[in-house]
């Protein structure tokens, strides 16, 4: 793991939107395409707003959530919605939006269909994750419902996870995928965070769902 300090969030936002961009390129200079996952919540849009005026071949990127909450754009709580928002807006407008949602009443009614439409753009090339307090990444929450079946090596593309720390019922990416990321960031504000994170170092995936992603990530800190 390796673990940036920042003076400020400002300073963090600005660095890990560069970072972030570069390596997009090399995947685009590389194979002429380029996937990149992000979270939902408020705390990455500093960095969704930069991207979206960074000079890419957006057109050619493929953007996808780590996982969403099992309810439609309309909801305020749409992780989709919110990346709409801040990230394919401007020049990142031009990129194209793998889907984890589909209307139905639970996940599971849509896995296979939004599976197959991730598959054909594994790995993932760059890779922005958020950690909570609890030290969940993506919707893997400790005490989920599938855990250890989201965590295992020959875990599918997509489960469908429900903990009561998450509400609504969630659409993950696995452990397996995010491992499998060419290029991992995790980005975390304030002490909380960080002391979560010392936390998970010690523990297992199961205890502290983080610590399956943390030996091959860089993390992203400032107070």
């Amino acid at each position: 793991m390796n673990f940036e300090i920042y003076q400020d969030r400002e300073a963090l936002m600005m660095r890990l939107a560069d970072q972030i961009a570069s390596q997009l390129g090399q995947a685009l200079r590389a194979r002429g395409k380029a996937v990149l996952s992000v979270p939902g919540g408020t705390t990455p849009g500093p960095v969704f707003d930069l991207l979206s005026e960074v000079d890419l071949d957006w057109g050619s990127v493929y953007v996808m959530l780590n996982d969403e909450r099992w309810v439609d754009e309309s909801s305020e709580r749409s992780n989709t919605a919110l990346l709409r928002r801040r990230l394919l807006r401007g020049k990142a407008r031009a990129a194209h939006l793998v889907p984890l949602y589909a209307p139905a009443d639970q996940p599971e009614d849509q896995l296979e269909a939004l599976s197959k439409g991730i598959e054909p753009h594994l790995p993932i090339d760059v890779l922005l994750l958020g950690m909570g307090a609890d030290m969940h990444t993506a919707s893997l929450f400790p005490e989920a419902d599938q855990l250890a079946q989201a965590l295992a090596d020959d875990a599918p593309v997509l489960m469908a996870l429900r903990s009561e720390a998450a509400g609504e019922p969630r659409i993950t990416l696995t452990a397996r995928v995010l491992k499998d990321a060419m290029n991992t960031h995790v980005l975390i504000i304030g002490q909380q965070k960080r002391d979560a994170l010392e936390r998970a170092k010690t523990l297992t995936p199961m205890e502290a769902p983080v610590a399956c992603i943390l030996p091959h990530a860089t993390v992203h800190w400032a107070e």
